[in-house]
């Protein structure tokens, strides 16, 4: 057993009992840099990433595609479930042969969360760069709500400060509530939740920052009501929570030995 899935199995026991928190859709690759192209994988889970549970039910993705130079790819047949324990995660491969920023993408199936009564949708989406080219990594998928790197969401050393405007139908919304959490491999422990999930407002313009202060994956949840309710188990209208995430990869810089 992984130490992530040691941790959430831990998690889920001692959670079990808590109010609901942040949701973050997960799509991580196994690397945001491929010097050399080749294959890369990507395992999506909808769970609490520094918390490491619970994981929620995930049901298999509406749709899954990468973006790359310019094209659109639908991988939604090559998706592959990969539970974990507590839960049901989901795993496409990609094989990237030329150079440029691929960016893939999950629209997930919309998830009843009955503890806040509303339906939850998050559309996340990462950049796997291959061959280092550090060329078509702002290239928009055109999600109903997205995220627009203006910093370049590879190659980032720990510390360094991303950037990025959210969207909601191409268009930029001022002061939207942005949720930032890090995958926790169990090197963090919070000192209380106020730690969990930090919280930014996006400015006038849409835009906001945030400087990752450790080595790993950070998620970024721009959050907005969607434009329709649905219709809940027991029949009733509710609101949508639709989500625009980005998922960044911040790495330690290490000195040169001599």
């Amino acid at each position: 057993m992984s130490v992530r899935s040691a941790l959430i199995c831990a998690a889920a026991l001692s959670l079990s009992a808590l109010p609901a928190a942040a949701h973050f859709q997960e799509i991580l690759p196994s690397a945001d840099v491929l010097p050399e192209g080749g294959k890369v994988t990507l395992d999506m889970l909808f769970t609490h990433p520094v918390e490491g549970a619970p994981v929620m039910e995930m049901r298999r993705p509406a749709r899954v595609g990468m973006v790359l130079n310019g094209t659109d790819t639908d991988l939604s047949d090559k998706i592959a479930p990969h539970p974990v324990p507590g839960g049901a995660g989901w795993q496409v491969s990609a094989d990237l042969e030329d150079p440029g920023a691929a960016v893939f993408y999950v629209k997930p199936q919309p998830y009843w969360e009955p503890a806040e009564r509303k339906f939850i949708v998050h559309y996340a989406k990462v950049v796997v760069d291959s061959y280092a080219s550090g060329e078509g990594w702002d290239a928009l998928v055109g999600l109903p709500v997205e995220i627009a790197p203006l910093t370049r969401p590879t190659g980032l050393w720990t510390g360094n400060l991303f950037t990025g405007t959210v969207l909601q139908d191409g268009k930029p919304v001022p002061g939207a509530t942005v949720e930032v959490e890090f995958v926790n491999d169990g090197r963090v422990d919070p000192p209380n939740d106020a730690f969990v999930t930090q919280v930014l407002k996006a400015d006038a313009n849409g835009t906001f920052s945030y400087a990752m202060p450790l080595a790993g994956w950070w998620g970024f949840a721009a959050l907005v009501e969607g434009d329709a309710p649905m219709t809940s188990p027991e029949g009733k209208p509710v609101p949508v929570e639709e989500g625009g995430l980005i998922w960044v990869k911040a790495t330690d810089m290490a000195a040169k030995r001599n």
